[in-house]
This record gives structure tokens, C-alpha cells and sequence, in this order.
């Protein structure tokens, strides 16, 4: 009896030990033997395949399977690494019906487990996915990446150390540039391989103990295949650029999937990452030339800046910058390329776009600027790589219109303040005579000068473009207007127009300047709807320091003989944006005296201007006194010049500007004496403006306007050009008039005498300073000591004489008393005597 009793229990303990081995070593052929002695997971397991793989996955056998993996998680890893087994055995039999089973089970098993156990499991799961994608067929790829991507959905709760996704960024960004023969199974494969990717991002993007995916051996990979693929699908229609729209994924093309998979990539992107993330499009836009097209380029950029935060638009800015510096050897078209980018990127990002370096954007582009103005004079340049480069000339202007564009693209993201300061930048980079008239050289000479002077002055003119200020005194300071007015006198009519455009864009503050695009008699502008506003105490001051500068300026304009139709128009816009910007009683008198003033220069024979100057400033000022008349409201005032108008209508056409300021103007060949009622009578305005309280004495005085140094420093054609210059000694602010110094006439021989003279003194200097150590060396101690003394006395006489002036008796409370003599002296009474007032005393 006992020994029937210990047989059942040791058959019951070889069958557990048997089942033990075969847990932790599966052995197909004994599995294949004992079915009924083999683990329950791998009975589970197996049960979830049918026996035909078209029937597809077993459910209910899927649910116990699901049950159990839930009931005892400590098993997950087990199951995992049985399916791995049975999914490898499958693809190597080229069974893939079951393949797909497998995959489905984990699929099915990843979304309901999330327990500490997940871990080893997901290794199990990464290993097969990975078994698929370094499969040959592609329908095996594109499983094993949907697996991955679900896979990637999934927040699990505990982290992982060791996990490595490097082979799959590998692998993904391999499949991107896929080049199957069947176009369709190609753009599966690409599409699979751009899901890969954003899996890999989702995956890994958030969690700080998984790789780093920014680090360039990552980025490297990632972003050029993403840009391979926005590239391929360039023919398509491209979706809005603002990531906030979505688009219907009825049929998504691989251009938006990779569009929608960058977006998300860089909207992730955080400060530290965004170098990282930017670098591998530039170096991709430099390996395949994509910067001379453009579309592309920019199209890349306008992704990258409406995806990134915005607050760190400005890195990309920056590398933008960069780039171009490290591109400054290369063709035309690549650097217009990259500024082209730049003034996209910096119209997207607005306020945020310059950063905290503002100047130092500037000074890039006026580098840039100035360095293509120099290659187009010189016609080539040394390239490290393939020697002497020889230049396109109208490659290099379209550079330079770009980079104009772009820092007036950039001054528009700025506030009024940092405009101001960019404006006196760019000034101080101007090569202006007599002042600092020259720029690091190249040898291009006076020709390389002048146009630097315009293509700076073009940039400024850019900046100033939608400038708005409350107050111009502090927006526009002596240091930016004088070198500006100097401007305004050279003989150059280019620069001569540029300063004036850019003049007429500060003043203009309510846009009233389309409204003056050109010159002509307007019988009544109220139909031009003009914006008015009360000149405020600033523009009072402004005009107070700076007015008779613009009056001069303007008046000496009109003389240059090489002035032509775009110049009167913008003297025209400029007499009547003062009018109405900066005006008040004083300057409308002073604008009505340069207008007459302007009518007499056409009427000087001394002047020798051509009829056409002639004639056109004639036109000029009777269309500015037409409107002048109209502002001030004065009904005598508007019937004068409306009289004068329609007198030059009916005999002298060719005196207004509908006959002058057109494309063939109707002028006579010699302009005859002009006298009576053709011309405006400063008496007649004097009078009829004095009836309505204007200053009659002021009017009557005929404008005249004063010459400078500044005006014949200006006119110099050349920098090194050499003049003679008047100089008063005497400071512009003394009030004493009446004594002056001559001027000093000062030339060659005068600076030559001057030198001269100063190397004279210092001989004398040194001479006496020998003479001295000399005798200090060689003469008799008592003569020495003789000579000190003297001077020491003479010392102290000095000081006592100093003492007796300075030191007096304090004054006494008790008052003076009278001496003998008749003489008041202080009388020394001591302090504890002294009688103070009870105020005093505490």
C-alpha cells in the first residue's frame, strides 16, 4: 500500500520537472511529442493561429490570450519572446499569412497591457519589428513600420534605460529614398518610411532618459530624408502655411505627410534644439544647389517659421546670417538665395525676428552689400577652392536689390526707437566728404564710393518706408539730418532723388504722400481727402533748429541743372507734406517766401539754367503756392493765385505743370521776359495775408537763402578732391557779433607753414629740456641750492599774498565799529559772547 500511494506523487513531479524544462528550454521535437506537458502561455499562444492563415486571427482564442497576459504579467516577457520565435520561423518558411497573425497579437497585446512588465516585452516587439524591416519584401517592411507607429502611440508608465531606436532611424530614413521599380509600391515604401520617422520623433522627442533624437547623427538622417521627399512631391499643390489648418487624409501624397511630419518635428524643437534642427536643410539646400531657384528654399523656411515657437525665431535668423557670411565666396545666386530667405523668414517671424543683436543684422547685410559692389567693380574674385571667379554684373545687382529688401524688411519688425538707431547705423556707414569719407578700401577708388553712397542710401530709404514718429526731434537727431542734407547738394542727380524720397518717408506720418505722386493744379483738395493734424509742441521745436536747413536744401535743389522730373515731383511732395505735417503761421510764411523766392530763380539770367528747369520750377511753384492758398483758408490769397493760374492757362501754358511734368513736355525753345500778370506778387500776398494776422514785415523780406561751408563741402565731385576752405574762429553760438576775427584763409602753403612750425617748437622743447639736465649736472651745489631757494620764496610771497586777500574775519553779530581814521573795521568779539537770534540757537 505505500508504495501505491508514492507512485501517483512521483509521476506527478517528473511530469512538473519535465513541464519546468521544457518552459525555460522549448525543444520543438518534445513540444512536438508531449502537447499536453507544454507551458500554458505557449498553448495560448498557439491556439490564437488557425490552421489556415486566410481564416485570420482566432478572437476568442485572442481574448484568453489577452486574459491571461493580464491575469500574470510576469508571463508578458515569455509570450513575447515565443511569438518572436514562432514570427521568425514564419518568415524564414515564407509563411506570411502568420506573420501578419503574429503581428496582430502583439499589436492587440501592447494596447491592453501597461504594466511594469512591459519592458522585456517591448523588446520582444522591437525585435520582430525590426525582423520585418530588414526584410527584402516591401509588404513586410510596411507592416513591421505600421506595428511600430501604433507602437509609438502608446504612453507607457515606466521608463526605459537601455532602449535603443538607432536602427530604425536608420532604417526609416533608408526607406524614405526608396527607389522600387513600381512607382506605387514606392510611394508606399517612402510613406512608411516618413511614418517611421514621426513615430520615432513621438517616441522619443519627450522622454529624457530615451536617446537624444536632436543629436546631429540623428537630425543628419531625419531631416534630409524628410526634404528629399517635400522636394520630390514640389509639383503638387502645397497646403496653407499656417499648421493650424488640417487637410483631408482621403489620399495623402508623401509631399504632406513629410509637410505634416516636419511641422510636427519642429513644433517640438525647444531652444536649445533648434541649431540642430536647421543646420542639415542648410547644408541640404547647399549639396543639391537648391538656394539659386528659391521656391524651394523658401518654401523650406516658411515651414520652419511658422512651425518653431515663436520666440525663437530669431535663432533662425541668426543662422541664416551665418550661412550667408560662410557663403560670401560663392556665386551671386546662391547668396541672393539665401537673403531671399532671409527677407521671407523675417516678414513671418515680425517683432521676434532680429533678436537681441539688432545692429549686428544690419551690419551683416551692409557687409554683404558693400562686399558685392566691390566684386561688380573688380569683375572677379579669389575663390580657395577653384581659383579666380569671375563675375555676372547683373547677378550682383539682383543681390544687392535683395539684400535693400530685406533690411527694409527687417526695420519693419522694429519699434519706432530701434528703427532710429538702425537709420543712424546706416548713416555712419555712408562715405560723406569731409566728414568720414572712407570705408575699409578695396581700391575701387571714387567709382566704388559713389556706389556704396547709393546702394546705402537705398537701404535707408527702405528703413525709412512706413516710419512714424510723434516726436522728429529725437527721431531724426543732428548727428542723421546734416550728413543726410549734405547729401541733398551733391552733384549726383541718383542721390540727389535718393535723399529726397527718403525725406519725404520721414515726414510723411498719415500717409498723404500717394496723393502728391505728381504735380499738378488741384482747383479744390478737399477732393483729396487730405489727413490734417495741429503741428505739436515737438514738430514747433523740430522746425524752430531745423526749418531754414530744409528751405535751403530745397531752394538749392531746384538750382542743379541736372534736376529732371522726378526731382520736382519729390521737392513738390516735400513743400507739401511740411505743409501740412509741420506747419504753423511762421513756416507757411517761410514756405510762401521760398516759393516766390523759387519763381525768382527761374526769372534770373544769372543762374543759366535750361529752359526746362525753368519752366519746371515755374510749374513747381505755382502748384505749391495753388495748395498753400488752399490751407490757409485766405479767399484774397486762393483769388490771386487762381487769377495768375488761369492768366499762364490762357498765354503761357508751359508755366504749369500739366504741360511741363509730362512724358513730352510742351515748353519753347527760349523762355522770353515773363512780367506782370503771368507772375505771383509778393506785395499783393504780403497784403492780402497781413488782413488775416499773418507777419507782413516777414513776408515782405525776400527769402534769401544762406550759404555754408557745408553747402561747398558738399558739392565736392570727388573725396579727394582738395579745396580751399573759410574758416571762422569765432563759435556759431556767441552772442557778441560785433567782435569777430577775420576769417582765415587756409591753403597748401598755410597747412605746409603750420607743420613746419610745430616740428620747430618741438627742436626748441628738446633744446631747452638739455639745457636744463645739463645744468642740474654739471653746476656748484650752492648755486643749485640758490636757485631753489629763490624760487621757493617767490612761492611763499605768492601764497601769502593769495592768503590775504582770500582770508577775512568772520563776520561779527555785534557789527562794525569805526577806527580813528574814520575807517569801519570788525570788531572780534568771542563766540560765547555773540548774540544769535532765537532761531538759530537749538
Amino acid at each position: 500500500m505505500p508504495m501505491a500511494v508514492s507512485e501517483p506523487v512521483a509521476t506527478r513531479r517528473l511530469a512538473l520537472d519535465c513541464r519546468t524544462l521544457l518552459d525555460h528550454r522549448p525543444s520543438r521535437g518534445v513540444c512536438g511529442c508531449c502537447g499536453a506537458l507544454r507551458p500554458r502561455y505557449k498553448r495560448l499562444v498557439d491556439n490564437i493561429f488557425p490552421e489556415d492563415p486566410e481564416d485570420g486571427l482566432v478572437k476568442a482564442n485572442m481574448e484568453k490570450l489577452t486574459f491571461y497576459a493580464l491575469s500574470a504579467p510576469e508571463k508578458l516577457d515569455r509570450i513575447g519572446a515565443y511569438l518572436s520565435e514562432r514570427l521568425s520561423r514564419d518568415v524564414a518558411r515564407h509563411r506570411y499569412g502568420y506573420v501578419c497573425i503574429a503581428m496582430e497579437a502583439l499589436d492587440q497585446l501592447l494596447m491592453a497591457c501597461h504594466c511594469q512588465s512591459i519592458n522585456l516585452f517591448v523588446e520582444s516587439f522591437l525585435k520582430m519589428v525590426r525582423k520585418l524591416l530588414e526584410a527584402d519584401k516591401p509588404n513586410l517592411q510596411i507592416l513591421g513600420t505600421n506595428s511600430f507607429v501604433k507602437f509609438a502611440n502608446i504612453e507607457e508608465d515606466t521608463p526605459s534605460y537601455h532602449r535603443s531606436y538607432d536602427f530604425f532611424v536608420s532604417r526609416f530614413s533608408e526607406m524614405c529614398h526608396s527607389s522600387y521599380e513600381d512607382p506605387d509600391i514606392r510611394t508606399k515604401i517612402r510613406m512608411a518610411g516618413i511614418k517611421g520617422l514621426q513615430g520615432v520623433v513621438r517616441k522619443t522627442v519627450n522622454d529624457e532618459l530615451q536617446a537624444n533624437i536632436w543629436d546631429p547623427q540623428h537630425m543628419d538622417k531625419i531631416v534630409p530624408s524628410l526634404l528629399f521627399n517635400l522636394q520630390s512631391g514640389e509639383g503638387t499643390e502645397s497646403r496653407s502655411p499656417s499648421p493650424l489648418q488640417s487637410s483631408k487624409k482621403e489620399k495623402e501624397s508623401p509631399a504632406e505627410l513629410t509637410e505634416r511630419c516636419f511641422r510636427e518635428l519642429l513644433g517640438r524643437a525647444a531652444y536649445g534644439n533648434i541649431k540642430n534642427a536647421v543646420t542639415p536643410v542648410l547644408m541640404h539646400l547647399d549639396n543639391h544647389s537648391l538656394w539659386e531657384g528659391k521656391t524651394f528654399a523658401v518654401r523650406c523656411f516658411k515651414i520652419i517659421m511658422y512651425s518653431i515657437q515663436s520666440q525663437h525665431s530669431h535663432l533662425v535668423i541668426q543662422q541664416l546670417l551665418g550661412h550667408l557670411d560662410a557663403n560670401s565666396k560663392s556665386s551671386a545666386t546662391v547668396r541672393a538665395g539665401i537673403v531671399e530667405v532671409l527677407l521671407e523668414a523675417a516678414a513671418i517671424a515680425a517683432s521676434g525676428s532680429v533678436g537681441p543683436t539688432v545692429l549686428e543684422v544690419f551690419n551683416t547685410l551692409l557687409r554683404h552689400l558693400r562686399l558685392s559692389v566691390d566684386y561688380e567693380l573688380t569683375g572677379s574674385y579669389e575663390c580657395t577652392n577653384i581659383g579666380t571667379k569671375i563675375i555676372k554684373e547683373h547677378e550682383e545687382r539682383q543681390l544687392q536689390e535683395a539684400v535693400i529688401r530685406t533690411i527694409g524688411s527687417f526695420a519693419n519688425t522694429l519699434p519706432t526707437y530701434q528703427r532710429s538707431e538702425v537709420m543712424l547705423f546706416i548713416m555712419g556707414k555712408i562715405p560723406i566728404p569731409g566728414m568720414h569719407p572712407t570705408l575699409p578700401s578695396t581700391g575701387s577708388g571714387p567709382e566704388g564710393n559713389r556706389m556704396i553712397q547709393v546702394m546705402l542710401l537705398k537701404s535707408l530709404r527702405q528703413v525709412t518706408c512706413g516710419f512714424q514718429t510723434t516726436n522728429m526731434l529725437t527721431a531724426l537727431p543732428n548727428s542723421f539730418l546734416d550728413p543726410l542734407l549734405s547729401f541733398a547738394l551733391q552733384e549726383d542727380a541718383e542721390i540727389r532723388l535718393l535723399v529726397l524720397e527718403i525725406l519725404v518717408s520721414l515726414i510723411d506720418r498719415h500717409d498723404n504722400l500717394p496723393k502728391f505722386s505728381t504735380i499738378s493744379i488741384i482747383s479744390d483738395i478737399s477732393v483729396l481727402k487730405l489727413k490734417v493734424d495741429k503741428c505739436s509742441r515737438q514738430d514747433n521745436l523740430f522746425m524752430k533748429k531745423h526749418a531754414q536747413h530744409l528751405y535751403r536744401h530745397i531752394y538749392l535743389c531746384c538750382k542743379e541743372q541736372s534736376s529732371v522730373r522726378p526731382h520736382f515731383e519729390k521737392l513738390y511732395s516735400l513743400l507739401a507734406l511740411i505743409s501740412m505735417e509741420l506747419a504753423n503761421e511762421e513756416v507757411v510764411v517761410d514756405l510762401i517766401r521760398v516759393a516766390l523766392a523759387l519763381q525768382d530763380l527761374a526769372l534770373s539770367s544769372e543762374e543759366m539754367l535750361p529752359v526746362y528747369n525753368r519752366c519746371a520750377v515755374h510749374a513747381l511753384s505755382s502748384a505749391y503756392l495753388n495748395l498753400i492758398s488752399q490751407l490757409t483758408t485766405v479767399p484774397a490769397f486762393c483769388q490771386h493765385v487762381h487769377e495768375v493760374i488761369e492768366m499762364r492757362q490762357k498765354e503761357s501754358p508751359y508755366l504749369l505743370p500739366e504741360d511741363v511734368f509730362i512724358e513730352n513736355p510742351k515748353i519753347p525753345k527760349t523762355l522770353e521776359k515773363l512780367e506782370g500778370e503771368l507772375l505771383f506778387q509778393q506785395a499783393k500776398i504780403t497784403e492780402v495775408l497781413g488782413g488775416s494776422g499773418y507777419n507782413t514785415e516777414r513776408l515782405a523780406t525776400p527769402y534769401v537763402p544762406q550759404f555754408t561751408d557745408e553747402d561747398r563741402l558738399s558739392k565736392r565731385k570727388s573725396i579727394g578732391e582738395t579745396i580751399s576752405l573759410q574758416v571762422e574762429v569765432e563759435s556759431r553760438n556767441s552772442p557778441e557779433k560785433e567782435e569777430r576775427t577775420p576769417a582765415e584763409e587756409i591753403t597748401f602753403e598755410t597747412l605746409k607753414n603750420a607743420i613746419v612750425d610745430s616740428v620747430g617748437v618741438e627742436e626748441q622743447e628738446k633744446e631747452r629740456r638739455r639745457q636744463v639736465v645739463e645744468k642740474f649736472q654739471k653746476a656748484p651745489f650752492e648755486e643749485i641750492a640758490a636757485h631753489c631757494g629763490a624760487r621757493a620764496t617767490m612761492l611763499q610771497s605768492k601764497l601769502n599774498q593769495i592768503f590775504e586777500i582770500t582770508i577775512r574775519p568772520p563776520p561779527s553779530p555785534s557789527g562794525t565799529i569805526t577806527s580813528s581814521y574814520g575807517q569801519t573795521q570788525s570788531r572780534s568779539v568771542p563766540v560765547y559772547e555773540m548774540k544769535f537770534p532765537d532761531l538759530c540757537v537749538y
